[in-house]
């Protein structure tokens, strides 16, 4: 038998080879992806799909915002939550926009749940259809050239290029593509083009990342249950770790700063809103010091936004994209009135302010427990 680089310079001869290969690795793959598809709850099946069963634009949509940058396994809990108290896009524009970033909080990346919310008021003002190719879905807040293709192939079975983490992985080891990747992504995108086939792309799409997903691993892929094993240059090698080829990764700058938490006689904490643009945009947080991605706030019990008696709770480490952020966190029994531009949430709506990970960390390095979700009758002030 000839090997998957033999073979690949006998198709590269002619187009209508290439076009007979990439049909044929379609096929197979499609032909797993039957058997083998994941369950996931904004999926259709295989065979709901040959029955005529068609995606919800909507939900494809959702859960492919929410997988921007985020684990399937983290997305699932979320996407049941959004479509119990929103089950379509009109629903999720008449929603209050705190609302929405609530039932965001932990799942990070905020500037895509604010998109979400723009994107869904603007459908809904078009009569709630999703546009069904590429260029019209580009138009959308929050939508680009993944999403779009994603979305376009998936919910509407269209051909298109869908190019994951998990399809560049694939790719990359398929055709032993040295470049690294943050520049081959052009080279893997033309070869997916290629291979994707005219009829089922959009189970296509889903078989590439499922693959990536449960046999194209990134370490100890299992090559012997690959239906593209045949045809994989990696596999040639034997070397399928190598692939992709990565450049090493830059360290992320350290910045620093400190939290305050004050909390109330009855157990509610202090927290205020960030504003709408930049970092953690629309959020809610305690008072901290001004941090930012470029620059250090103060450490000190000295900084804090008001005089109380300070003591030091702990310290924090978060890990943003672009830098890693470290917090010293400081407590105090406050009462009175909120101050300005400040509320007391009660103990037992903690758990459901849209409070992102790291504010969540520097509440439960000074008061373990409170951000869990508690009965309003539990409430009560923590043990110091």
């Amino acid at each position: 038998m000839a090997s998957a680089d033999q073979t690949r310079k006998t198709v590269d001869a002619s187009g209508d080879s290439t076009r007979a290969a990439s049909g044929n690795i379609a096929s197979r793959l499609l032909g797993w992806y039957d058997v083998h598809h994941r369950e996931l709850p904004w999926r259709i099946t295989p065979r709901e799909h040959a029955r005529g069963v068609r995606p919800d634009p909507y939900r494809i949509w959702l859960s492919e915002v929410m997988l921007q940058q985020t684990t399937v396994e983290a997305v699932k809990a979320y996407f049941r939550v959004f479509v119990e108290k929103w089950p379509d896009v009109e629903a999720l524009a008449a929603a209050p926009t705190e609302d929405v970033m609530k039932a965001w909080a932990g799942l990070g990346y905020y500037s895509r749940a604010r998109n979400l919310k723009a994107c869904a008021d603007l459908v809904a003002q078009r009569g709630g259809r999703f546009p069904d190719t590429e260029t019209g879905l580009r138009e959308l807040p929050g939508i680009g050239a993944y999403t779009s293709a994603a979305i376009t192939a998936i919910a509407f079975d269209r051909p298109a290029a869908v190019v994951d983490g998990n399809v560049e992985r694939v790719i990359s080891r398929l055709f032993s593509i040295a470049t690294p990747l943050s520049e081959a992504k052009p080279e893997i995108r033309a070869h997916v083009e290629r291979m994707v086939p005219g009829t089922r792309p959009g189970d296509f799409a889903q078989a590439m990342m499922d693959l990536g997903a449960t046999i194209c691993t990134p370490r100890r892929p299992r090559c012997m249950l690959c239906p593209l094993r045949e045809d994989c240059d990696a596999v040639v090698s034997g070397d399928p770790e190598h692939f992709p080829v990565r450049l090493p990764k830059a360290d992320k700058p350290q910045r620093r700063g400190a939290a305050f938490i004050a909390v109330r006689d009855d157990g509610a904490i202090l927290l205020r809103k960030r504003a709408e643009k930049g970092l953690l945009g629309g959020m809610t947080e305690v008072p901290t010091t001004g941090w930012t991605a470029r620059i250090d706030g103060a450490t000190t019990a000295t900084a804090a936004p008001f005089p109380a008696k300070w003591r030091r709770a702990g310290q924090i480490t978060h890990v943003f994209t672009h830098f890693a952020l470290e917090l010293d966190v400081f407590r105090a029994e406050v009462n009175g009135a909120a101050p300005a531009g400040h509320f007391w949430s009660p103990a037992h709506e903690i758990s459901g302010e849209a409070l992102p990970t790291v504010m969540k960390k520097a509440i439960e390095a000074a008061i373990p427990g409170a951000t869990k979700k508690q009965s309003p009758h539990s409430a009560k002030r923590p043990h110091d």
